[in-house]
């Protein structure tokens, strides 16, 4: 400190009957302690000092200290949790910014804590997985929004699954996860199912359309996209999508079969593995035997429709026969090359799904 601090100018201070002088010597004290000159036995006499303002009986006077320390490392460990504990206006710039507090001083705040402590901490930077986990399973909708947009938040799987659990019916937080930078496959493949049903009832009220018909196009858009999601995963992550759907009763033969007609083999696959009850790799085997006996073995056990087969197997004949050129939009003309043969060689294709794959061959033949 710019001068030494004796034990009775401490007495004489904090007897001090003013809570803005007391408030300034909290301001003082957590400008000096920052010194990196101070003696061993200054900054315990300075520590000393912030116990006692921790505990004055003027709020503005422990609002000072909380906002003083919250960024100090020399803040002692006891006095941030006596901050943190306290009145809001008190706590909350401590539990915005101090690395004092552990993960475990965080997660007991958040269980009994108001829903303005759990918003700020919810917005500190680096937020460790069990505090997510904290926040999402016991503070409210405003608190969760703000976590799914902290993208420092290490936010688990679990945790956003119970997330989509607990608030699968708000707005601000699922858009706020749709934000997020990243997220496990499973966990796009809810929201996405989400979203769809909302955007059904959207439709059927703002367009006046026909339940049917807004469902046909919802079934279409989110199609789309868990066929995009499907791309460039793990076989691990897909596993874990398509074994997640077929629980839900999202894995239909319409996807199944319009996945493979765009070229996603990978998803055809697993999805084919799930619903036949086979391993991954027995169902590749089958489902490429050169024969195709046993593609239609597995396609009988997985109880696909019988007129959906000859389309299906006139897709995996392309994909044995061909593959990527390795050229410019190679991915773009082995999907056309799928859908051409698909729309050429069956009749049996329902209305809708042939209407379906000639929009798709119109896009990417673009």
């Amino acid at each position: 400190m710019t001068s030494v601090l004796s034990h009775q100018d401490v007495e004489r201070l904090l007897s001090e009957p003013s809570p803005d002088l007391r408030a300034g010597l909290a301001d003082k004290i957590a400008t000096n302690i920052a010194d990196p000159g101070l003696a061993p036995a200054e900054l315990a006499l300075a520590q000393d000092i912030l116990r006692i303002l921790a505990r004055d009986v003027e709020a503005k006077v422990r609002a000072s200290v909380s906002r003083g320390m919250r960024n100090s490392s020399h803040l002692p460990h006891d006095v941030a949790r006596t901050l943190a504990d306290d009145i809001d206006m008190v706590a909350l710039p401590l539990l915005s910014e101090s690395l004092v507090l552990t993960d475990g001083d965080l997660v007991g705040l958040v269980t009994h804590g108001t829903a303005m402590k759990h918003a700020a901490i919810a917005g500190r930077p680096d937020v460790g997985e069990t505090v997510s986990y904290a926040l999402i399973s016991h503070a409210g909708e405003p608190a969760v929004t703000v976590l799914m947009r902290n993208h420092t938040a290490r936010v688990a799987e679990r945790s956003l699954d119970r997330a989509i659990a607990r608030f699968g019916g708000s707005e601000p937080v699922k858009h706020a996860m749709v934000g997020r930078p990243t997220l496990p496959i499973s966990i796009s493949e809810q929201l996405v199912a989400i979203v769809s049903h909302e955007l059904q009832q959207r439709l059927v009220r703002t367009h006046a359309l026909s339940p049917a018909l807004a469902s046909d196009i919802v079934l279409r858009s989110r199609e789309h996209a868990v066929i995009r999601l499907s791309m460039g995963s793990s076989e691990t992550e897909l596993a874990d999508m398509v074994g997640q759907m077929h629980r839900g009763g999202r894995l239909t033969p319409t996807l199944i079969l319009r996945a493979i007609c765009t070229g996603d083999i990978g998803f055809f696959e697993a999805a084919m593995a799930i619903m036949g009850d086979v391993p991954v790799a027995n169902a590749q085997v089958l489902i490429h035997d050169a024969s195709r006996r046993g593609l239609a073995a597995l396609y009988h056990k997985a109880a696909m429709p019988s007129n959906m087969f000859d389309a299906i197997r006139a897709a995996v004949d392309v994909v044995d026969e061909t593959g990527f050129d390795g050229d410019a939009r190679d991915l773009e003309r082995f999907r056309a090359r799928i859908i051409t043969r698909v729309l050429t060689v069956t009749e049996s294709i329902e209305p809708a799904d042939a209407d379906y794959l000639v929009d798709v061959l119109g896009d990417v033949l673009e």
